[in-house]
Protein backbone atom coordinates (compact mmCIF):
# COMPACT_ATOMS: atom_id res chain seq x y z
CA UNK A 1 0.00 0.00 0.00
CA UNK A 2 1.64 3.11 -1.18
CA UNK A 3 1.45 6.04 1.56
CA UNK A 4 -1.84 8.34 1.38
CA UNK A 5 -1.91 11.85 1.00
CA UNK A 6 -2.22 14.21 4.16
CA UNK A 7 -3.58 17.10 1.89
CA UNK A 8 -6.98 16.36 3.13
CA UNK A 9 -6.29 17.68 6.83
CA UNK A 10 -7.91 20.76 7.63
CA UNK A 11 -4.65 22.61 9.64
CA UNK A 12 -1.65 21.37 10.89
CA UNK A 13 0.04 22.62 14.29
CA UNK A 14 3.63 22.05 15.48
CA UNK A 15 4.41 22.55 11.05
CA UNK A 16 3.36 23.59 7.80
CA UNK A 17 1.17 21.43 5.33
CA UNK A 18 3.28 18.54 4.46
CA UNK A 19 2.43 17.92 1.07
CA UNK A 20 3.75 14.34 -1.19
CA UNK A 21 6.50 16.48 -2.05
CA UNK A 22 7.85 17.30 1.25
CA UNK A 23 8.00 13.33 2.06
CA UNK A 24 9.39 12.97 -0.90
CA UNK A 25 12.40 10.66 -0.06
CA UNK A 26 11.92 10.49 3.44
CA UNK A 27 10.67 7.18 6.22
CA UNK A 28 7.54 8.44 7.77
CA UNK A 29 5.87 7.31 10.47
CA UNK A 30 1.88 8.17 11.04
CA UNK A 31 0.58 7.81 14.08
CA UNK A 32 -3.51 8.48 14.84
CA UNK A 33 -4.95 9.71 17.84
CA UNK A 34 -7.42 11.11 19.81
CA UNK A 35 -6.67 13.38 22.76
CA UNK A 36 -8.56 11.70 25.02
CA UNK A 37 -7.70 7.89 24.25
CA UNK A 38 -6.55 6.02 27.04
CA UNK A 39 -4.85 3.67 24.73
CA UNK A 40 -3.30 5.95 23.06
CA UNK A 41 -2.05 8.20 25.73
CA UNK A 42 -0.04 4.88 26.77
CA UNK A 43 1.60 4.49 23.42
CA UNK A 44 2.40 8.26 22.86
CA UNK A 45 6.15 8.09 25.25
CA UNK A 46 6.97 5.89 22.47
CA UNK A 47 5.95 8.14 19.88
CA UNK A 48 7.48 11.16 21.12
CA UNK A 49 10.99 9.08 21.62
CA UNK A 50 11.33 7.44 18.21
CA UNK A 51 10.01 11.04 17.27
CA UNK A 52 13.37 12.68 18.98
CA UNK A 53 15.63 9.92 18.45
CA UNK A 54 15.23 8.91 14.52
CA UNK A 55 14.69 13.06 13.22
CA UNK A 56 18.36 13.61 12.35
CA UNK A 57 18.15 9.65 11.09
CA UNK A 58 15.39 11.04 8.42
CA UNK A 59 12.21 9.97 10.35
CA UNK A 60 9.67 12.49 9.61
CA UNK A 61 6.70 11.47 12.35
CA UNK A 62 3.18 12.83 11.76
CA UNK A 63 0.45 12.85 14.10
CA UNK A 64 -2.99 12.44 12.67
CA UNK A 65 -5.38 13.89 15.35
CA UNK A 66 -8.75 12.69 14.19
CA UNK A 67 -11.39 13.30 17.03
CA UNK A 68 -14.00 11.25 18.56
CA UNK A 69 -16.01 13.70 20.83
CA UNK A 70 -17.92 16.47 19.13
CA UNK A 71 -15.43 19.20 21.43
CA UNK A 72 -12.07 17.52 20.15
CA UNK A 73 -13.31 18.88 16.78
CA UNK A 74 -12.32 22.16 18.36
CA UNK A 75 -8.53 22.83 17.63
CA UNK A 76 -8.02 25.06 20.76
CA UNK A 77 -8.76 21.72 23.10
CA UNK A 78 -6.23 19.93 20.55
CA UNK A 79 -3.88 22.72 20.81
CA UNK A 80 -3.91 22.75 24.58
CA UNK A 81 -3.06 18.59 24.58
CA UNK A 82 -0.03 18.49 22.01
CA UNK A 83 1.82 21.51 24.37
CA UNK A 84 0.36 19.73 27.70
CA UNK A 85 1.93 16.09 26.37
CA UNK A 86 5.05 17.88 24.68
CA UNK A 87 4.63 16.85 21.38
CA UNK A 88 6.53 18.97 18.97
CA UNK A 89 6.46 16.82 15.35
CA UNK A 90 3.66 18.02 13.31
CA UNK A 91 0.53 16.94 14.05
CA UNK A 92 -1.97 16.97 10.82
CA UNK A 93 -5.73 18.12 12.06
CA UNK A 94 -8.09 15.55 10.47
CA UNK A 95 -11.46 17.16 12.03
CA UNK A 96 -13.46 16.04 8.85
CA UNK A 97 -11.93 11.94 8.94
CA UNK A 98 -10.41 12.43 4.92
CA UNK A 99 -6.69 11.39 6.36
CA UNK A 100 -8.20 8.57 8.37
CA UNK A 101 -10.56 7.88 5.32
CA UNK A 102 -7.54 7.75 2.97
CA UNK A 103 -5.41 4.92 4.93
CA UNK A 104 -8.99 3.39 5.29
CA UNK A 105 -8.21 3.45 9.14
CA UNK A 106 -10.53 2.34 11.89
CA UNK A 107 -8.47 2.40 15.16
CA UNK A 108 -7.00 5.21 17.84
CA UNK A 109 -4.19 4.11 18.35
CA UNK A 110 -2.93 3.55 14.84
CA UNK A 111 0.49 3.36 13.47
CA UNK A 112 1.58 3.34 9.89
CA UNK A 113 5.55 3.59 8.58
CA UNK A 114 6.43 4.20 5.33
CA UNK A 115 9.64 3.82 3.44
CA UNK A 116 11.74 6.08 1.83
CA UNK A 117 9.45 4.87 -1.51
CA UNK A 118 6.03 6.14 -0.29
CA UNK A 119 5.31 1.97 0.84
CA UNK A 120 3.93 1.08 4.01
CA UNK A 121 6.18 -1.37 5.47
CA UNK A 122 4.47 -1.63 8.97
CA UNK A 123 1.89 -1.89 10.61
CA UNK A 124 0.07 -1.81 14.12
CA UNK A 125 -3.35 -1.04 16.04
CA UNK A 126 -3.74 -0.70 19.69
CA UNK A 127 -1.04 -0.76 22.50
CA UNK A 128 1.78 -3.00 22.36
CA UNK A 129 4.51 -3.98 19.68
CA UNK A 130 7.08 -1.77 20.80
CA UNK A 131 10.07 -3.30 19.71
CA UNK A 132 8.82 -4.71 16.57
CA UNK A 133 7.73 -1.18 15.51
CA UNK A 134 10.87 0.58 16.52
CA UNK A 135 13.35 -2.41 14.86
CA UNK A 136 11.03 -1.18 11.97
CA UNK A 137 11.97 2.05 12.08
CA UNK A 138 15.63 0.75 12.61
CA UNK A 139 15.72 -1.36 9.12
CA UNK A 140 14.32 1.27 7.05
CA UNK A 141 16.73 3.54 8.17
CA UNK A 142 20.10 2.20 8.69
CA UNK A 143 22.49 0.62 10.97
CA UNK A 144 20.22 -0.54 13.92
CA UNK A 145 21.03 0.15 17.77
CA UNK A 146 20.10 0.35 21.48
CA UNK A 147 16.13 0.60 21.84
CA UNK A 148 14.71 3.70 23.43
CA UNK A 149 13.86 3.44 27.05
CA UNK A 150 10.62 4.55 28.26
CA UNK A 151 8.80 5.07 31.39
CA UNK A 152 5.44 5.93 31.26
CA UNK A 153 3.78 8.26 33.96
CA UNK A 154 0.45 9.65 35.09
CA UNK A 155 -1.98 8.96 32.06
CA UNK A 156 0.90 7.20 30.17
CA UNK A 157 1.91 4.77 32.16
CA UNK A 158 1.43 0.70 31.21
CA UNK A 159 -1.95 -0.79 32.36
CA UNK A 160 -1.83 -3.68 34.67
CA UNK A 161 -3.09 -5.83 32.23
CA UNK A 162 -2.76 -8.70 34.64
CA UNK A 163 -5.44 -6.82 37.03
CA UNK A 164 -7.77 -5.61 34.31
CA UNK A 165 -11.25 -6.55 33.89
CA UNK A 166 -13.35 -3.64 33.21
CA UNK A 167 -13.69 -2.77 29.28
CA UNK A 168 -13.90 0.69 27.79
CA UNK A 169 -17.64 1.60 29.08
CA UNK A 170 -18.98 4.52 26.91
CA UNK A 171 -22.65 6.12 28.67
CA UNK A 172 -24.01 7.34 25.76
CA UNK A 173 -26.69 5.58 24.15
CA UNK A 174 -24.57 5.17 20.74
CA UNK A 175 -22.79 2.84 22.27
CA UNK A 176 -23.78 2.27 26.12
CA UNK A 177 -23.91 -1.20 27.48
CA UNK A 178 -24.67 -2.96 30.97
CA UNK A 179 -26.65 0.33 32.38
CA UNK A 180 -28.23 -1.10 35.84
CA UNK A 181 -30.73 1.79 36.44
CA UNK A 182 -34.27 0.16 37.43
CA UNK A 183 -35.79 3.14 35.88
CA UNK A 184 -34.76 1.97 31.77
CA UNK A 185 -32.93 4.51 30.20
CA UNK A 186 -34.70 7.58 28.50
CA UNK A 187 -33.29 8.62 25.03
CA UNK A 188 -32.88 12.54 24.69
CA UNK A 189 -35.22 13.01 27.72
CA UNK A 190 -34.84 14.30 31.33
CA UNK A 191 -35.41 11.65 33.74
CA UNK A 192 -34.79 10.98 37.42
CA UNK A 193 -32.82 7.60 37.71
CA UNK A 194 -32.00 5.68 40.91
CA UNK A 195 -29.38 3.03 41.81
CA UNK A 196 -30.23 -0.41 42.01
CA UNK A 197 -29.62 -2.03 45.52
CA UNK A 198 -26.21 -3.78 44.10
CA UNK A 199 -24.31 -3.80 40.66
CA UNK A 200 -22.77 -7.24 39.25
CA UNK A 201 -19.32 -6.06 37.89
CA UNK A 202 -19.01 -3.70 35.28
CA UNK A 203 -22.56 -2.29 35.95
CA UNK A 204 -23.16 1.53 36.09
CA UNK A 205 -25.97 3.57 37.26
CA UNK A 206 -27.12 6.55 37.79
CA UNK A 207 -28.89 8.76 40.25
CA UNK A 208 -30.34 11.97 40.27
CA UNK A 209 -32.22 14.18 37.03
CA UNK A 210 -29.92 13.16 34.23
CA UNK A 211 -30.75 13.86 29.88
CA UNK A 212 -28.69 10.41 28.05
CA UNK A 213 -27.96 11.56 24.59
CA UNK A 214 -26.32 10.06 21.81
CA UNK A 215 -22.62 10.72 22.99
CA UNK A 216 -22.83 11.29 26.74
CA UNK A 217 -25.02 11.61 29.78
CA UNK A 218 -25.40 14.88 30.79
CA UNK A 219 -26.67 15.78 34.59
CA UNK A 220 -29.67 18.14 34.96
CA UNK A 221 -29.38 19.39 38.83
CA UNK A 222 -26.19 19.75 40.96
CA UNK A 223 -25.27 16.35 43.43
CA UNK A 224 -26.45 14.21 40.10
CA UNK A 225 -24.13 10.65 40.83
CA UNK A 226 -23.14 8.18 38.82
CA UNK A 227 -21.67 4.75 40.28
CA UNK A 228 -19.52 1.73 38.81
CA UNK A 229 -18.48 -1.46 39.62
CA UNK A 230 -15.35 -1.91 38.41
CA UNK A 231 -12.33 -4.62 38.63
CA UNK A 232 -8.47 -2.57 37.34
CA UNK A 233 -6.10 -0.34 39.34
CA UNK A 234 -6.87 2.65 37.07
CA UNK A 235 -10.33 3.98 36.69
CA UNK A 236 -10.66 7.48 34.08
CA UNK A 237 -13.61 9.60 32.82
CA UNK A 238 -13.82 11.60 29.82
CA UNK A 239 -15.34 14.38 31.02
CA UNK A 240 -16.65 18.09 29.75
CA UNK A 241 -17.50 21.36 32.00
CA UNK A 242 -20.82 22.65 30.00
CA UNK A 243 -18.92 25.80 28.38
CA UNK A 244 -15.60 27.25 27.81
CA UNK A 245 -14.03 29.15 30.98
CA UNK A 246 -16.62 27.07 33.17
CA UNK A 247 -16.42 24.48 35.95
CA UNK A 248 -18.18 21.34 37.62
CA UNK A 249 -17.17 20.32 41.07
CA UNK A 250 -17.00 16.80 42.18
CA UNK A 251 -16.46 14.42 44.48
CA UNK A 252 -15.91 10.45 44.66
CA UNK A 253 -15.80 7.79 46.94
CA UNK A 254 -14.44 4.05 46.66
CA UNK A 255 -16.72 1.30 48.21
CA UNK A 256 -18.34 4.75 50.26
CA UNK A 257 -15.48 6.00 51.92
CA UNK A 258 -12.81 9.02 50.01
CA UNK A 259 -10.05 7.20 47.92
CA UNK A 260 -7.08 8.36 50.49
CA UNK A 261 -3.84 6.61 49.12
CA UNK A 262 -5.71 5.09 46.08
CA UNK A 263 -6.73 9.31 44.50
CA UNK A 264 -5.82 9.40 41.06
CA UNK A 265 -3.90 12.76 39.71
CA UNK A 266 -7.18 14.59 39.22
CA UNK A 267 -8.51 14.31 42.99
CA UNK A 268 -7.23 14.71 46.26
CA UNK A 269 -7.06 12.11 49.29
CA UNK A 270 -10.73 13.29 50.11
CA UNK A 271 -11.68 12.99 46.37
CA UNK A 272 -12.45 16.39 45.89
CA UNK A 273 -11.78 17.49 42.27
CA UNK A 274 -12.95 19.95 39.74
CA UNK A 275 -13.81 19.75 35.52
CA UNK A 276 -12.63 22.95 34.39
CA UNK A 277 -12.02 21.80 30.54
CA UNK A 278 -13.45 18.36 28.72
CA UNK A 279 -10.55 15.95 29.06
CA UNK A 280 -9.93 12.43 30.42
CA UNK A 281 -9.49 12.50 33.83
CA UNK A 282 -7.60 9.97 36.09
CA UNK A 283 -9.29 9.00 39.30
CA UNK A 284 -8.52 6.02 40.76
CA UNK A 285 -4.88 4.52 40.31
CA UNK A 286 -4.59 1.90 43.70
CA UNK A 287 -1.35 1.27 45.07
CA UNK A 288 -2.18 -2.51 45.71
CA UNK A 289 -4.64 -4.79 44.02
CA UNK A 290 -7.98 -5.44 45.36
CA UNK A 291 -10.94 -7.03 44.01
CA UNK A 292 -14.00 -5.45 42.54
CA UNK A 293 -14.57 -2.14 43.78
CA UNK A 294 -17.72 0.25 43.50
CA UNK A 295 -16.66 4.06 42.46
CA UNK A 296 -18.79 6.59 43.26
CA UNK A 297 -18.99 10.12 41.57
CA UNK A 298 -20.70 12.90 42.69
CA UNK A 299 -21.23 16.26 41.05
CA UNK A 300 -21.98 19.28 42.87
CA UNK A 301 -22.83 21.14 39.98
CA UNK A 302 -25.14 20.86 37.09
CA UNK A 303 -24.61 20.01 33.28
CA UNK A 304 -21.87 18.08 33.62
CA UNK A 305 -21.27 16.13 30.62
CA UNK A 306 -19.49 12.25 31.20
CA UNK A 307 -18.40 10.11 27.71
CA UNK A 308 -16.74 7.44 28.78
CA UNK A 309 -14.95 4.98 31.36
CA UNK A 310 -11.74 3.87 30.57
CA UNK A 311 -9.22 1.54 33.16
CA UNK A 312 -5.87 0.47 33.43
Amino acid sequence: MALPSFEGATGWLNSPPLSRADLQGKVVLTDFWTYTCINWLRTEPYIRAWAEKFADQGLVTIGVHTPEFSFEHDVDNVRRAVKDMNIHYPVAIDSDYAVWNAFDNHYWPALYLADADGRIQHRRFGEGGYEEAERAIQQLLGPGGELVSVEGTGLEAPADWDQLASPETYLGYDRSERFASPEGDALDERRVYSTPASLRTNQWALAGDWTIERECVRSNDADGSLTYRFHARDLHLVLAPPAPASSVRFRVLLDGRPPGDARGDDIDGEGNGVVDEPRLYQLIRQRSLFDDRTFEITFLDPDIRIYVFTFG
